[in-house]
């Protein structure tokens, strides 16, 4: 496959959540419990741990299709507020969050590196990659909302 064509089905995503009222250690205890997600996050529609360093879970977000991928954990330290997750299925590569303290909050750094294996998305690669983006900046942005309401509980 040429480089240009698998460079379609990459992607790479970077977003910050500013929680202004919650402490780091606070914030990186609900991140680290991954099976409370689609507690909190709409778009995590299922999280099923199958050990204790590894699990499968279901998303959807604005567009009508839904990704499954089988997660394994790929580096934790909660002293530099660091949790790395590799990914496979649907997806293929890795998520990090870096939670460190800002004023009296947090700052949330999430990053994303992957190449999308489900076929409809790429057969869709080239028109529908500004919908994906945006897709995903909409999870993002219900994330962060759905996460500053659970921690206000």
């Amino acid at each position: 496959m040429p480089s240009w064509s698998r460079a379609l089905h990459r992607y790479r995503f970077r977003s910050v959540w500013l929680l202004p009222d919650a402490p780091p250690a606070v914030v990186y205890a609900v991140l680290e419990r991954v099976e409370s997600y689609p507690l909190w996050w709409p778009q995590v529609r299922a999280v099923d741990r199958t050990g204790e360093s590894g699990g499968t879970a279901r998303f959807r977000s604005f567009l009508p299709y839904e990704l499954d991928v089988v997660a394994g954990e790929g580096g934790r330290d909660p002293r530099a507020g660091m949790l790395e997750v590799t990914l496979r299925g649907d997806l293929e590569g890795w998520v990090r969050w870096t939670v460190t303290a800002r004023g009296g909050g947090t700052r949330v750094l999430f990053e994303q590196a992957v190449e999308v294996h489900k076929p409809l998305l790429r057969r869709l690669a080239l028109p529908g990659r500004p919908l994906f983006v945006l897709n995903h900046a909409l999870m993002m942005r219900s994330g962060r909302r759905g996460l500053v309401a659970w921690l206000a509980r």
